[in-house]
């Protein structure tokens, strides 16, 4: 397996993986948008220079030069440019001119955010996952921020589990859309992180 950053040919696969995330939400405004739709609106972000290695980072798993999986994060005080982003693009598409895609704040001060991690239904379970996470901090350390950042839902105590095990803290909740969210912390070791 290579952890790598995305480039934007990886975008068409990269899209179907961040979608899961979406699904999972749940959002009542994606509710009468047709996944086609929102697909198209992910593909274009992740073509995108701002996304791939500009305001925000996409690091992706691959194995066989199949994307498995995916992590895409940024500094905190990116996150009104990057979620920005996807909102102009929904504009583009019918589906969305009534209610186009505004991203809820998500981050705290002060962290790199980890807006989403995605692994490839049919690769779950092979810790896929876990190395995306081991690999964030040699991403990270070049925006000069020593804290991780990310939400799991209530709702889903396999991945907090994950995230603890990576030494993830519980340092609040939130609300995402319908769904309450603990907000995790991960505080770098900056000698290791360097080291990476």
């Amino acid at each position: 397996m290579i952890i790598r950053e995305a480039t934007p040919d990886d975008a068409g696969q990269i899209a179907p993986l961040i979608n899961l995330i979406y699904d999972e939400m749940q959002l009542d405004e994606l509710e009468d948008v047709p996944e086609g739709d929102l697909l198209k609106v992910i593909r274009a972000a992740y073509q995108l220079p701002t996304y791939l290695s500009g305001m925000a980072t996409t690091v992706v798993a691959e194995i066989n030069q199949r994307i498995v999986g995916v992590a895409f994060g940024y500094p905190d005080k990116n996150e009104d440019n990057v979620d920005a982003i996807l909102t102009k693009i929904s504009r583009r598409i019918k589906s969305f001119q009534t209610q186009p895609l505004i991203p809820d704040a998500e981050a705290f001060n002060n962290e790199w955010y980890l807006d989403s991690i995605a692994v490839d239904p049919n690769y779950q379970g092979k810790g896929i996952g876990s190395q995306l996470l081991k690999a964030l901090p040699r991403f990270v350390k070049n925006s000069g921020l020593t804290t991780i950042g990310l939400n799991v839902d209530f709702a889903n105590p396999g991945a907090k589990r994950l995230y603890q095990g990576h030494d993830f803290e519980t340092v609040g909740t939130m609300m995402i859309g319908d769904h309450h969210y603990y907000h995790m912390q991960l505080v770098l070791d900056t000698a290791s992180a360097v080291a990476s």
